[in-house]
């Protein structure tokens, strides 16, 4: 684990004018799993998107012209960012929005008997449509995390495939145990059984957006607005099942890639700002002339990486001070994400109140994860206090954190 801080916290946090907005001074933000600040790239895109080509794009004259020009570059830009071929980017309102017209496509494509596996690690607006092909006579079945830790086993999934299974869906990283699952084994060894993967990154890509063909899934969702952008669903779909899937779109744009998984009319502003996501991983990379990584994307997520790292170091040793706290997840950094969940003796949402008190931004919830809290012993109406950040949190914050809880738990 790195010791220093690669990224120095005044040049990133430069970015978002969110911390040069004084009702948020002296405010440490620890909610960014709920969704993340917006960067300047992105602002400015949109900005100018409304100003001077807020029409239909991909007209006749100049300014719609220019339009659809804008919107092909943040196609053209995420690719580049997650390595992608470019058809393989889709824009939705929400992942929830796409997750629900993809697992429609997935109970069209699938007969009777097939077999989806998916997790009861999920957050369930984004996996919840799947479990709902059961009406179609499609068989759903569990890979259950750990009880106790929350931890999905691979062997554990690997025991559950026979011949009839034809999908399997998991996260990335769970939005409250934060353990990094180990996606890049998992989709090799599915791939070498014929089955399609479907990788949940909500809760991953605000930590760096990942090399998704490294990565080996063959769909790959995550937000926007958790990304630095604004409020749209990324979801990237390998081209030639995009094809094979039933089109979801009007009858006329079954032969267009980009429109078959997108039945409603693009919000073209939204899409055309999300380049700015890509601008902005661009303008982290440059903050490290010393790493001579080639790829700008790639020195970026390792950054993130790396500063989270170092940040979550005190506040983890804290925590595994106490015993009075049940901490979710993994208890060191190694292997996880910054999001880290605490069962309490009260409501979590109790808890983020009175850190409220000292200028701690937190949540208190279920945060959509039902059946993780039923599975953990958790009740989910009480819920967790989770405690989420990246790579623009500085240590000063995670100290006043630090001090909040000690105050108040």
């Amino acid at each position: 684990m790195p010791s220093a801080l690669p990224l120095a916290p005044e040049a990133i946090r430069a970015f978002f004018p969110a911390f040069a907005e004084p009702s948020l001074a002296g405010w440490a933000f620890f909610e960014n799993a709920g969704g993340s600040y917006t960067a300047s790239h992105v602002i400015d895109r949109l900005t100018n998107f409304y100003t001077r080509t807020k029409l239909q794009p991909y007209g006749a004259y100049p300014a719609s012209i220019s339009g659809g020009e804008a919107m092909d570059l943040a196609h053209a830009r995420l690719a580049s960012a997650l390595n992608v071929p470019v058809e393989a980017i889709h824009f939705g309102p929400s992942t929830t929005a796409n997750a629900y017209v993809l697992a429609n496509a997935i109970g069209d494509w699938l007969k009777p008997g097939d077999t989806i596996v998916v997790t009861n690690q999920d957050h369930e607006a984004n996996m919840g449509a799947l479990r709902r092909l059961e009406a179609r006579g499609i068989t759903i079945r569990e890979w259950q995390a750990d009880p106790e830790t929350g931890h999905l086993d691979p062997a554990d999934l690997y025991a559950l495939i026979d011949d009839t299974v034809r999908v399997v869906a998991f996260p990335h990283v769970s939005n409250i145990v934060g353990e990094i699952n180990p996606v890049a084994d998992i989709c090799a060894r599915l791939k070498g059984q014929n089955l399609i993967t479907i990788v949940d990154g909500v809760s991953y890509a605000p930590h760096g957006l990942p090399d998704v063909t490294a990565l080996g899934a063959d769909i790959y969702l995550f937000s926007a607005y958790k990304t630095y952008g604004p409020h749209q669903g990324i979801m990237v779909v390998r081209p030639d099942l995009n094809d094979s899937l039933p089109n979801q779109g009007h009858v006329f744009n079954a032969t267009l890639p980009r429109k078959r998984l997108t039945p409603a009319g693009p919000d073209h502003a939204q899409i055309a700002a999300c380049a700015g996501m890509a601008d902005y991983l661009e303008a982290v990379a440059a903050l490290l002339p010393e790493d001579r990584t080639a790829n700008p994307f790639r020195r970026a997520e390792r950054a993130m990486h790396d500063q989270e790292q170092a940040l979550m170091a005190p506040l983890l040793d804290y925590l595994r001070s106490r015993n009075d706290i049940r901490l979710i997840g993994p208890a060191t950094p190694e292997g996880r994400a910054p999001t880290i969940a605490l069962e309490l003796d009260e409501p979590g949402i109790a808890a983020a109140r009175r850190l409220a008190d000292h200028k701690i931004m937190a949540g208190g919830s279920h945060f959509y994860a039902y059946r993780l809290m039923q599975r953990l012993g958790i009740d989910p109406e009480k819920g967790v206090l989770r405690l989420s950040f990246v790579h623009y949190s500085t240590p000063a914050e995670v100290d006043q954190l630090i001090a909040a809880l000690d105050a108040e738990l």
